[in-house]
């Protein structure tokens, strides 16, 4: 360790992100990436963004994408938050609406940036566990909290929680923020952006990342009430005013507006992933339900971490988290057709 560190930088635990291999030819099914490109428009309107204006300095409020957004959810484009990233956004609700007296709560099963920003922030927090059958409990978070973040669907384990379910668990903490982390949403679930006019306490994020093919862009953002927007705009212009580039704008607003091409591979990736599920269940996996754009899966005669291996060997990567209640499960990423072939080719 560095004699430079301070001691705060000494005890954090980072996240780890999932392997970006240099090695070419392999089949990537690791880190949720969407396998089709983004929309022609969205590469179209960047292309035309390259210029001498790249020396100014983009819109500090990215009043045009917010209005896309706005238009899209149906909500006000003061009610829209944007980020660099729902990572950077998450980090800017951790630090400015979590850090209250009471534990934050979050299931024991999840994104696993949330315990480091916890730690980033200072922010005592409990893992809430998932049932028997990794569901997120409602009835387990009606209980004192300083607020509560789940993705729906869940990640890893892709199970996605019902939009009534959600309102309920909503309604069960009017006195905390309730954030539903919903990167994987348009693959199978309902959003709860159709909740936040009725409930001040609601906080909805999502990603370009995913659905829409842009994790190299880094846009992410927020929806919910005028007041706690004001409150992330707050951090966000005591950290950095300018999160969204010139490209990132005009590329993120153009995604929006083609809802042809996000329907058309939306629906490319949910295809793939019921023949997969079905392909895998064929050869022994268990696979949990799910409406991401990925797959848990385990297989009751093979351990998972050797089977990640093999498949590796085969140039096929997957993800294997280690921890506790989840060490036996493998979670693959949807790709293309041939993709996923290659998978089941190398599972043979």
């Amino acid at each position: 360790m560095s004699k430079f560190w301070s001691d705060f930088v000494k005890e954090l635990v980072p996240y780890v992100p999932g392997e970006q291999p240099k090695i070419a030819n392999l089949v990537k099914l690791n880190t949720n990436e969407n396998p089709y490109g983004p929309s022609p428009k969205a590469l179209e309107a960047m292309r035309a963004e390259l210029g001498d204006n790249l020396r100014l300095y983009p819109d500090p409020n990215s009043d045009l994408l917010k209005q896309a957004v706005a238009e899209y959810y149906g909500v006000q484009p003061r009610q829209v938050f944007l980020g660099n990233g729902s990572d950077e956004v998450l980090a800017h609700i951790f630090h400015g609406l979590f850090k209250h007296d009471q534990p934050l709560l979050f299931p024991d099963i999840s994104y696993s940036f949330y315990p480091v920003y916890c730690g980033l922030y200072g922010i005592p927090f409990e893992a809430v566990p998932l049932d028997e059958q990794f569901q997120i409990c409602v009835e387990d978070y009606a209980r004192p909290n300083a607020g509560i973040i789940f993705p729906n669907p869940n990640a890893p384990t892709g199970c996605v929680l019902a939009l009534d379910a959600v309102e309920a668990l909503v309604k069960a903490s009017p006195d905390s923020v309730v954030v539903v982390d919903e990167a994987y949403i348009d693959f199978g679930g309902q959003t709860a952006i159709a909740l936040v006019d009725r409930y001040p306490n609601l906080l909805v994020t999502q990603t370009l990342s995913k659905s829409r093919s842009l994790a190299g862009l880094r846009v992410g953002l927020a929806v919910g009430h005028p007041d706690l927007i004001e409150a992330l705009e707050r951090i966000k212009n005591s950290f950095n005013s300018y999160p969204i580039d010139r490209l990132a704008l005009v590329g993120a607003t153009a995604a929006f507006e083609d809802q042809a091409w996000f329907e058309q591979t939306r629906q490319a990736v949910i295809t793939s992933r019921e023949q997969l599920v079905a392909q895998l269940q064929d050869r022994g996996f268990e696979v949990l339900p799910s409406a991401a754009n990925f797959i848990f899966v385990r297989h009751p005669h093979q351990d998972a971490g050797e089977l990640a291996a093999r498949l590796r060997e085969k140039g096929v990567i997957v993800r294997h988290f280690k921890q506790p209640r989840i060490a036996q499960f493998l979670r693959i990423s949807i790709g293309t057709p041939e993709q996923n072939q290659a998978l089941i080719d190398a599972l043979g």
